[in-house]
């Protein structure tokens, strides 16, 4: 057959074949002629690349292999590549040609033979691959060695046991000490992947591999160079003489024209920055020296493409928040231009407000007025709501920031407007009672309010100054004519203000607030907003000078949250710089996507079933966080308690053995978790601690009451609790402290709980129960009357017949929708809690039965607990819990068909880990 036409690019094998194509190529893959066989098996390729099935071609195109064309030998190995998953038994028969391959002369086709076989994941070809890397690994060119080294990372993803007996690893630590710079880069990546893989330390940095690092950091690639980098970073010094030494060798990686081998540099010098500044002031002078030096690179990164320099500034927003001195004297760099991409405009915002300062505010007000003319919506809005961050973070720059706000508000545009109301609201709660004269100014502007969250701000603003404005009241009576269509935000912040300015003018008042507590409670299918307008209601009815304290009381004054990142997470995020996360600004394993396998699998001696792959994007919020309606009912309702009435009632006492299981005799109860939950200001000089525990069965609310301030010791107090999520109420309304408490003293109190069907608050279909518990209590000696708030501990629930059978537990959990699942991570843990015997210890105490353990196959140091509790009420929540050696993490998935109380039984459970 004659040799094709090589005119033309290799795109015309991806022209549609006619009919019979697959018989014709099987044909011409036969061929004599090396050039017909290299352009039958690109159609062959070219085909699979479009989603044709060739595999029917397996055997044809795996006899090419038998050549010493490395150009026809590259291809066919990737057709092998594609199809070895499909056809596993087929592919044993290329085995011998890459064993032979593996010993070829040419050092290019050893490696291939190598990285392909390493890139089949079928379980059979690695047992051939091991002598064929073995030999690979201690080759005598460089190119087949740090080929090697990747593939031990890749064998180790598939068989981790194989790596650990055949060395590998440690020929890995040879090959650190390689006089090839490529061959060193490749063999700390590799050692990084496993290290990342198994969550087991297997680089192990000494002084003499550190040197050899460091010298092949100046020979090799730019990715090598990353990799190395990387490396470095999670190497901790010995001491602020060896960190300035390897900062000294890392610092000219600095000037590099890759983006990324910059960023890995900055992480290295960020990292070890901390170990000089711990060795006290004599270091002081070297880190100015190295602020200053990292500014330019920083700087050099803006000048790159949209793309790159959204990255850059991703990581650039952490880095100022790590040390804001760095570039201080930059800000002019970080103004945006005019062709910017709004992303990139974003973030530029948002690391001005971070670096502006008293000496810069000033041409930084220019700037952001600027952008408050500009076309875009978002960034305008995002424009003038910085003006208002920089008044809240600089007190002696408020005014000027008000000045411009005013300004942009005279422009009368629609967005510019709502916005700037938005803004002052905040900068009101910054600076209370100082820029009042202002207001007049906003409630000119009421007609061009649109948006729920400005005319809340604005609603917000007019109750909070009533008595300052002559007609607070008829401007509220314009927003109520709309107040059955109103957003929700507004509906409540409508409702207070009203309340307020009923407390500051009850005259003129009292026919608007009793229409909108009418329209709240009675009108409104908000919970939310009913339950306050209930307590509104009940406060003022019964006792208006305590409406005002709870109404009209200081505001806490907001806090600049420019810095916003918790100081841990911070750490966390700097030491990963130039990866994913610093781009999220989420630590890894909130995205990273992991294997995940079925829990009732390999350790309760079931079938495998088949394997999930699953990635969990974690819920970063507050424990705390979650919906806190309640029944605004009897709170306040103190009514038939009598000061000597010492014994519970006989509704609230029935059945209460039956509910908690109680019984003399039980095992020490842990300690509650006390928290703070009333402050002396607020309580008569009274300071309230609280908590819940089990004792015996029987849930307790434990108070710690101290008497900071009040002449009057503290000797009788009685107590109410408003309709919760648990139906809890307590078994007697009073507290008789005896002896009484003087000012100065202290002492404990338990009240215990009962279950009360009257008052139980359904969770809304659809939404986690509420945690919270809403007490008020009453000082039968003052006659003053003060509320807290506390989130319930929910293993205070948990009951001692709590442990499944593990038959139950399969079948239980098996039986969940995965799609139920509540999942989250758990870290910075004590070491206590990184051990699962420990852990289980801890857990029984709190009646969490451990059912069983595991280890995860193909997960060298991961191992998997099982867990199961039972409420007093007969609620069944099932968790699995997967730990890793060496990281102070763990992975929770907990399970129930009690959906409402999900959250709350993962948020026990996580508060336990974290405790030490």
């Amino acid at each position: 057959m004659a040799p094709k036409d090589q005119g033309g690019s290799d795109s015309r094998f991806f022209t549609t074949q006619k009919k019979g194509e697959l018989h014709e190529l099987r044909t011409e893959l036969h061929s004599t002629d090396r050039t017909t066989k290299v352009d039958a098996v690109k159609k062959v390729i070219a085909s699979m690349t479009v989603g044709k099935d060739v595999s029917g071609l397996f055997t044809d195109v795996l006899n090419c292999a038998q050549t010493g064309n490395i150009e026809l030998k590259k291809l066919v190995y990737l057709y092998l590549i594609n199809y070895a998953k499909s056809q596993p038994e087929l592919t044993l028969l290329a085995v011998n040609t890459f064993v032979k391959d593996a010993n070829d002369r040419n050092p290019l086709i050893r490696a291939l033979a190598v990285r392909t076989m390493g890139c089949i994941r079928v379980d059979r070809i690695t047992e051939y691959l091991c002598e064929p890397l073995g030999r690979a690994l201690r080759d005598d060119d460089p190119y087949v060695r740090k080929t090697a080294a990747v593939c031990v990372a890749k064998l180790y993803d598939i068989a981790p046991e194989l790596v650990q007996e055949r060395g590998f690893i440690e020929t890995l630590h040879d090959l650190i000490s390689d006089s090839n710079p490529s061959v060193v880069a490749n063999g700390v990546a590799a050692l990084s992947e496993i290290a990342e893989t198994s969550g087991r330390d297997v680089m192990k940095i000494s002084a003499s591999v550190l040197q050899k690092l460091l010298a092949a950091l100046n020979e090799c690639t730019e990715w090598g160079q990353v990799f190395i980098l990387d490396s470095l970073a999670k190497y901790v010094p010995g001491d602020a003489r060896e960190a300035e030494g390897i900062i000294e060798r890392v610092t000219p990686r600095l000037q590099h024209a890759n983006s990324a081998v910059v960023m890995s540099a900055v992480k290295v010098i960020l990292s070890y920055m901390d170990v000089m500044a711990a060795g006290g002031g004599a270091n002081a002078e070297n880190i100015r020296a190295l602020t200053r030096k990292l500014a330019p690179p920083l700087v050099t990164l803006l000048n790159s493409e949209p793309e790159i320099q959204y990255v850059a500034l991703r990581n650039i927003n952490l880095i100022v928040q790590k040390r804001p001195s760095i570039l201080e004297n930059e800000i002019k760099v970080f103004f945006c231009k005019y062709n910017d991409p709004i992303y990139v405009k974003m973030e530029k915002l948002e690391i001005i407000i971070k670096l502006v300062s008293e000496k810069n505010i000033d041409q930084v007000l220019l700037e952001l007025k600027e952008y408050a003319t500009e076309v875009d919506v978002d960034f305008v809005r995002k424009s003038v709501s910085a003006i208002g961050r920089c008044a809240v973070k600089l007190e002696r720059a408020a005014e000027r920031c008000i000045g411009v706000l005013l300004e942009l508000i005279q422009t009368k545009v629609n967005y510019v407007v709502q916005e700037s109301v938005i803004v002052i609201k905040d900068i009101f709660r910054r600076y209370p009672n100082r820029y009042e004269s202002i207001i007049a100014t906003l409630c000119d502007n009421l007609d061009t309010l649109d948006e729920p969250q400005a005319k809340a701000s604005m609603i917000w603003i007019i109750g909070e100054y009533a008595e300052r404005i002559d007609n607070a009241d008829e401007l509220l009576e314009t927003f109520l004519e709309t107040f059955e269509e109103e957003d929700p935000t507004v509906q409540l912040q409508l409702l207070t203000a009203t309340v307020k300015c009923f407390l500051k003018n009850p005259e003129e008042t009292q026919d608007m607030v009793q229409r909108v507590l009418d329209l709240a409670t009675e009108e409104s299918d908000n919970p939310d907003l009913r339950d306050r307008g209930f307590i509104y209601w009940r406060l003022l009815s019964t006792d208006p000078e305590a409406a005002k304290l709870v109404v009209l009381g200081d505001k806490p004054v907001i806090e600049d949250d420019t810095f916003r990142l918790e100081p841990n997470l911070l750490n966390v995020l700097v030491g990963q710089i130039a990866t994913l996360s610093s781009i999220y600004h989420k630590p890894p394993e909130a995205f990273v996507v992991r294997a995940k396998r079925s829990p009732t699998s390999d350790i309760m001696g079931m079938d495998d079933e088949e394997e999930d792959i699953e990635g969990e994007e974690e819920d970063y919020e507050d424990e705390n966080d979650v919906n806190n309606g309640g029944g605004g009912g009897d709170l306040l309702d103190m009514g038939g308690l009598s000061v000597n009435d010492n014994t519970p009632s006989s509704a609230n006492g029935a059945g209460m053995d039956d509910l908690f299981g109680g019984s003399a005799g039980a095992p020490a109860a842990p300690e509650a978790r006390m928290s703070k939950v009333c402050t002396p200001e607020k309580s008569g000089g009274i300071e309230l601690w609280a908590g819940f525990r089990q004792v015996g069965g029987a849930v307790k609310l434990e108070l710690d009451i101290r008497n900071i301030s009040s002449n009057v010791p503290v000797s009788n107090l009685a107590i109410q609790l408003n309709k919760n999520a648990f139906g809890f109420s307590p078994a007697s309304q009073q507290i008789i402290c005896n002896p009484p408490i003087p000012m100065g003293g202290s002492a404990k109190q338990t009240v215990e709980l009962v279950n009360n069907p009257k008052m139980l608050v359904q969770a809304p279909a659809g939404q986690p129960a509420s945690p919270q518990i809403q007490v008020a209590v009453k000082n039968m000696a003052t006659g003053l009357v003060f509320y807290f708030a506390a989130n319930f501990a929910f293993e205070a629930l948990f009951s001692s017949d709590g442990a499944l059978e593990r038959a139950a537990f399969i079948e239980s959990w098996k039986s969940i929708d995965d799609q139920k699942d509540l999942l989250s991570t758990v870290s910075d843990l004590p070491p206590s809690s990184t051990d699962i015997d420990q852990v289980a210890s801890k857990f029984q105490g709190y009646n969490i039965f451990l059912i069983a353990r595991r280890p995860v196959p193909n997960a060298v140091g991961q191992e998997v607990a099982y867990f199961s509790m039972k409420t007093t009420t007969g609620m069944i929540f099932m968790a699995e819990l997967t730990f890793k050696q060496g990281v102070n993490a763990a992975k929770v998935c907990l399970k129930t068909e009690k959906i409402a109380f999900g959250m709350q039984a993962k948020v026990a459970l996580e508060t336990l880990l974290r405790s030490s």
